[in-house]
């Protein structure tokens, strides 16, 4: 019976690359974490008072309050 060869061609197989995940500290994890539980109980108020009713805008705020910590977050993604 006849062999056949295997012969590697570079770029197949292997690893395939991950999408890139954005890393936040355990400490903005939690600080993000909170911020969330008080927009769900609706107590979270935006700075100029009004209430918050926008998840986006309630993650923006626990972002920017782990970094007013000084926590470690991802830079902003430029799409």
């Amino acid at each position: 019976m006849a062999e056949k060869k295997r012969e590697n061609k570079k770029g197949s197989g292997g690893k395939k690359k991950k999408a890139s995940v954005k890393k936040y500290s355990d400490k903005a994890s939690e600080t993000i974490g909170e911020v969330m539980k008080a927009f769900k109980e609706g107590t979270l108020k935006s700075s100029s008072g009004e209430k918050v009713t926008d998840r986006d805008q309630a993650i923006a705020i626990g972002i920017s309050e782990a970094k007013a910590k000084g926590y470690k977050t991802p830079d902003k993604e430029d799409d």
